[in-house]
């Protein structure tokens, strides 16, 4: 079905360019609305110029959104979706151009508007989760976590004081947390000037603390379990990422890492948060 010529491909809102949602992962009409203006300009309309797109935007963000809710293969996306290798492409230039940070991003503040706070967060909550990995994944970006009896890569993660995502990094499953928690936070950092301070659990206690007062002006608060604890107990701040990294595990692309990079592991955890931003800020529509 042809795009409406008489408006721009993230403009169009004619009936004949709506696709019907055939899958729990497709978008709603009220998320859609929601999505079509974050996304980067088409080629054909942008100054250095390019060839028309000639399949719906919407059509694309369903065709992600199924493999990173469904976990299967690129090559096995249903027949009703675009070739795999459209969607694959528009996937890959999205993610290295910045565009699905800025979307995510977007959605981010939106969401915490929404919820009564500022746009920007002043506080983090870092913690990790080893996921085992497939054959897909090579030996060089891949290790043993022998405290989790994990073989695969390690996300490691900084959220908001709601659980919202702030950052990920993706590392073999053999680097330690204090060691990862480094570049985590420098990244914090360089995105999120407000931000002042971050609880961890006791795994980050060490040289973290001083390093990051030091380079990041950025205080790292340890939460550490109560003396002699030794049945399951919900421990300050540290639950919101805990629930985080559950929010994750529930898209199957997330649950196990396929991806070659690293990076593109990092790309399915920002697709995975978009899709539960997109349903939160349009429940009710």
């Amino acid at each position: 079905m042809p795009v409406c010529p008489a408006l721009p491909v993230r403009a169009c809102a004619r009936s004949c360019c709506r696709r019907p949602r055939r899958y729990p992962s497709d978008t709603t009409d009220a998320e859609w609305a929601l999505i079509a203006p974050l996304l980067p300009v088409p080629a054909c309309q942008a100054r250095s110029g390019g060839r028309p797109e000639q399949h719906r935007r919407r059509v694309v963000v369903d065709a992600i959104r199924y493999v990173i809710h469904n976990g299967c293969v690129w090559r096995a996306l249903p027949t009703d979706f675009p070739p795999w290798r459209t969607i694959y492409g528009l996937y890959q230039r999205w993610n290295a151009r910045g565009a699905t940070i800025a979307l995510h991003d977007a959605l981010r503040a939106a969401v915490r508007l929404a919820a009564g706070r500022t746009a920007e967060p002043t506080a983090a909550v870092i913690d990790s989760q080893s996921v085992r990995a497939a054959p897909t994944v090579p030996r060089s970006s891949r290790g043993w976590d022998n405290a989790k009896k994990v073989n695969g890569r390690k996300r490691h993660l900084a959220v908001d004081t709601s659980g919202l995502l702030l950052e990920v990094l993706a590392t073999p499953a053999s680097v330690q947390d204090r060691d990862a928690a480094r570049p985590l936070l420098f990244n914090l950092h360089r995105a999120r000037r407000r931000v002042r301070r971050a609880w961890a659990d006791a795994v980050y206690a060490g040289t973290l603390q001083p390093w990051a007062a030091t380079y990041l002006n950025l205080t790292v608060e340890i939460v550490k379990r109560p003396p002699g604890q030794h049945t399951f107990e919900v421990l300050p701040r540290r639950w919101v990422v805990e629930r985080t990294l559950a929010w994750i595990t529930s898209y199957r692309r997330c649950a196990r890492d396929y991806e070659r990079l690293p990076a593109h592991h990092e790309a399915a955890v920002y697709w995975a948060m978009i899709t539960l931003m997109a349903r939160r800020l349009t429940r009710h529509n």
